[in-house]
């Protein structure tokens, strides 16, 4: 290897690297910024695959749905009829009553209410004096709380309630909360005959993320100088029977449970589908159709589930969901364990994947060893795999889209590179090929031999002669220097068919010429078996052609059939110069085709365009040359000069016509060099009768 080689080669290596390298930083960068989109859209799908069925001997919920309010009346129901449904629920011997909703006003049908409903004259002293003698039915469902293991929800709104310092919490919590706990100065509450006679208390300001999907609940809230716990934390210690919690260390201790918190101090848990969760209608308590000891030893919710009802969120798995069942699915989650935990080691591991495998695409990349390519995407394959199995076997979450963002970018950097660097050496090395021929052949006299060998390429009178006694075919070339990029064939493909086709490659001398031999080869070959359909032969010659050609070269052609018992043609242009036709009357008519962009060019579905040829028509394909011929004044011969060129031939055979043709060109030229090469095909079509000697 020479010097030269080996430096090529280590600026090469040097740089794939670089390339790698910043594919890696890109995919790193793009994951950073995309952090958060991209975890929820993996840790989703996760909950999504193996969303958790609630345990039946945890947890329940009771919901005051349509069915419900239709029997029961309108919504809010009179606190008597609340009484009795948190009573019913009581008689089973739950461990706690969560109650997600709010009484901020007293019973519109108290005593008191009733009575100054009516004027003095209408109720008299004795009746009003029985009404107001009647119990406050507040008072009565504070006692009805006050008697079972109770929990009230509070929530936070800032320009509602009382202020936080004024509130107070049965069940405070102690230590240092996380940095990102939120913080209010004011509570709304129900009013406090009911608040307070319930055993605990609990916030449910749980913010779902940006994208409006509820992920996680509250564990505490700073309310005023105080923590206070989340409405599922409170419920969960109730039922549980602990006495006390506090933080430490980052997580909650509800009992010997460590409950893990985000920076905000909340807590995210494994969901299910609605009808997980146990449900049912406060409608079938009234009615007595439970069993006695349904919600024995449960943390029974009641929540507000009828039709117009706000408490409605969306999850990872359903777009709307009753916020009561939300909370269930926490507190069930803290019973179960079933906490999901995003600890600091696995960003370490993601970390690490990340530059495993873009260590891999770099090893790859530096020793040419495609093999460690193959090594880097079964690693890949098995990161979501093995997110998937961490997820469901130990509630870890660990986010496989990062290490294969970073991995992705390093390996589309390689490629990208590698392609570029392969089409740069193609281009030195073809051109140090055409460099070294143009010299070989100025010193041994080789153009004029390029020029026969091209020659000799195209088929000559007699073959063409001989082809079909149907047609009378002819054809002219003449390259503009020595040697050139034009061509043209013709070949029989079956008894009747009769294939051919002109060919201008870019440019002109040597480098044409040497394309022009390996489109003829590659042409030939791919349309020897037009027989069996045009289009599919044209399609597979030019993908052939893109796979061979650097981007300096292009191709146009003009490919058609003759069937010598009809004279019907079928053509596809590539970009070449439209046929004429030259009628039995004398009169030149040009083809509008379609047609498509030259070879070379994109992966593009030609289609044939079909014309026919009545006997003693004369079918003309020109390359650009006759056109575009210049005189001494720039002047164009142009598609006119080729038609009157045609209508003034006396000679009316296929030779004849392409030698006036070619005369009339070069006579328009003068002294002036030709700017192009001159190809000219002419096939005239003589009917089914037997050709005669012209």
């Amino acid at each position: 290897m020479s010097s030269s080689d080996t430096n090529r080669q280590t600026r090469a290596r040097a740089l794939v690297v670089r390339a790698v390298l910043a594919g890696a930083l890109l995919g790193a960068l793009i994951s950073f910024f995309a952090g958060n989109f991209e975890r929820r859209l993996a840790f989703d799908t996760m909950q999504q695959l193996a969303p958790r069925e609630i345990s039946e001997d945890n947890v329940a919920v009771v919901l005051i749905d349509d069915e419900s309010v239709a029997e029961g009346g309108s919504w809010p129901w009179p606190r008597y009829q609340m009484a009795q449904l948190i009573e019913l629920i009581g008689r089973s011997d739950p461990a706690a009553i969560g109650i997600d909703i709010y009484f901020i006003e007293p019973d519109p049908v108290r005593p008191e209410a009733f009575a100054k409903v009516y004027l003095e004259e209408e109720l008299d002293p004795a009746t009003r004096a029985a009404v107001l003698a009647l119990p406050n039915m507040d008072n009565v469902f504070a006692d009805v709380l006050g008697t079972q293991p109770s929990v009230m929800a509070r929530v936070a709104i800032e320009d509602a309630g009382v202020d936080a310092d004024e509130i107070f919490f049965n069940t405070p919590i102690e230590g240092t909360p996380p940095p990102g706990t939120l913080a209010t100065q004011r509570i709304f509450t129900s009013i406090p005959e009911l608040d307070l006679a319930a055993l605990g208390q609990g916030v449910v300001n749980g913010q779902p993320d940006a994208d409006g999907v509820v992920r996680r609940v509250p564990l505490s809230m700073q309310v005023g100088s105080g923590q206070a716990p989340g409405f599922a934390l409170e419920i969960a210690r109730v039922a549980l029977g602990e006495e006390s919690l506090r933080w430490q260390d980052g997580r909650l201790m509800l009992g010997e449970r460590a409950l893990p918190a985000d920076d905000a101090g909340n807590f995210a848990f494994k969901m299910g589908y609605n009808s997980s969760v146990p449900q049912y209608s406060a409608l079938q308590l009234f009615r007595g159709e439970l069993p006695a000891d349904v919600f024995a030893g449960k943390a029974v919710l009641v929540g507000v589930g009828a039709t117009g009802t706000y408490d409605i969120v969306a999850t990872p798995l359903q777009s709307e969901v009753d916020g009561v069942l939300v909370q269930a699915m926490a507190v069930d989650a803290m019973i179960e364990g079933q906490w999901l935990t995003r600890p600091s080691s696995m960003v370490l591991l993601e970390v690490l994947a990340a530059l495993a495998l873009a260590g891999l695409v770099l090893a790859a990349g530096w020793t040419a060893r495609n093999w460690l390519l193959w090594v880097a995407l079964g690693s890949a394959a098995l990161i979501p795999v093995g997110a998937f199995a961490a997820y469901t076997g130990a509630n870890l979450l660990f986010d496989p889209v990062r290490p294969l963002m970073v991995a992705a970018a390093a390996a589309i950097a390689l490629v990208a590179t590698r392609y570029a660097l392969a089409r740069a050496e193609r281009a030195r090395l073809a051109s140090e090929l055409v460099e070294e021929r143009v010299r070989a052949s100025e010193q041994r006299g080789e153009l004029e031999a390029a020029r026969r060998i091209q020659m000799s390429m195209v088929p000559g009178e007699k073959v063409l002669s001989r082809l079909d006694h149907r047609a009378d075919i002819a054809g002219v070339l003449e390259p503009a220097k020595s040697v050139g990029g034009d061509f043209f064939d013709a070949v029989k493909v079956s008894d009747d068919l009769l294939l051919f086709l002109v060919g201008d490659v870019t440019g002109k001398g040597v480098p044409a010429a040497l394309f022009m031999a390996l489109s003829k080869t590659l042409s030939k070959s791919n349309l020897a078996r037009a027989g069996d359909g045009l289009e599919a032969a044209v399609c597979a010659l030019n993908f052939d052609l893109m796979d061979e050609a650097d981007e300096e070269m292009g191709l146009t052609m003009l490919v058609g059939t003759l069937d010598c018992s009809t004279g019907d043609l079928q053509l596809i242009n590539a970009g070449h110069e439209n046929p004429m036709v030259v009628r039995a009357s004398g009169e030149v008519e040009t083809l509008a085709m379609r047609g498509g962009p030259p070879f070379c060019v994109i992966d593009f579905p030609y289609s044939a365009e079909s014309f026919r040829l009545d006997a003693g028509e004369t079918l003309v394909v020109i390359s650009d040359g006759a056109t575009e011929a210049a005189n001494e004044r720039d002047e164009l011969f142009g598609v006119e000069g080729v038609v009157a060129a045609l209508a003034a031939s006396a000679d009316g055979t296929a030779p004849g016509r392409a030698a006036h043709l070619a005369a009339s060109v070069r006579a328009f030229e003068g002294e002036s060099d030709p700017s192009d090469d001159l190809t000219i095909f002419t096939l005239r079509f003589l009917g089914p009768q037997e050709r005669s000697d012209h």
